[in-house]
């Protein structure tokens, strides 16, 4: 049953109106289609993830270290709102599925493609966001420091007490071996 909107606070449904100038196809979607075909970075982001990062938060940091920008963590209440009201709530959605029962296959597949999109959204909502506060470049060259700042950045304001290094470092190995020039503009 669809939940009453009259009981959602005025003010949560405020940041989730979506600008009608959004973008979804844009230059971070794109990098990040590319960096997700890398099996090793899916690993590293979704094993992050599990410790309570934000894959939409490393990727911005990644793409803007990439070319040569700060990234300073800031995150508009839109992009938070979406994550945590949209495409959270799809995920969890999809992950309470079994996946051993086959008669859930189509279920659990139809839900892939919707958190996909909401994560396409989310992405556009943080390039927007990341559009407008014209981040500052870098005195650095997209190197292995502006990279591993930028990461830091982008951790949760909440760790899980979890050692994080060792996946940061190979983030940072990946993003170091992408080659800027080759990055959507």
């Amino acid at each position: 049953m669809p939940s009453n909107p009259e009981t959602i606070p005025a003010l949560a449904l405020e940041s989730m109106v979506l600008p009608e100038n959004l973008e979804p196809d844009n230059p971070l979607w794109r990098f990040a289609l590319i960096f997700w075909q890398d099996s090793l970075a899916q690993e590293t982001c979704l094993a992050l993830q599990n410790e309570g990062w934000s894959v939409t938060r490393i990727l911005c940091a990644g793409w803007l270290a990439l070319n040569g920008r700060i990234y300073s963590g800031f995150e508009d209440a839109t992009v938070t709102e979406w994550r945590d009201r949209v495409t959270g709530s799809l995920r969890t959605i999809r992950l309470a599925i079994p996946k051993a029962q086959a008669a859930y296959k189509a279920l659990r597949s139809t839900l892939a493609s919707l958190e996909l999109e909401a994560e396409r959204i989310e992405l556009a909502l943080a390039w927007r966001n990341l559009m407008s506060r014209n981040p500052e470049h870098s005195n650095m060259d997209a190197g292995d420091t502006l990279i591993l700042s930028n990461l830091a950045a982008a951790a949760p304001a909440v760790h899980s007490g979890k050692d994080t290094t060792p996946l940061l470092n190979t983030l940072g190995d990946i993003f170091s071996a992408l080659d800027p020039g080759d990055q959507p503009a």
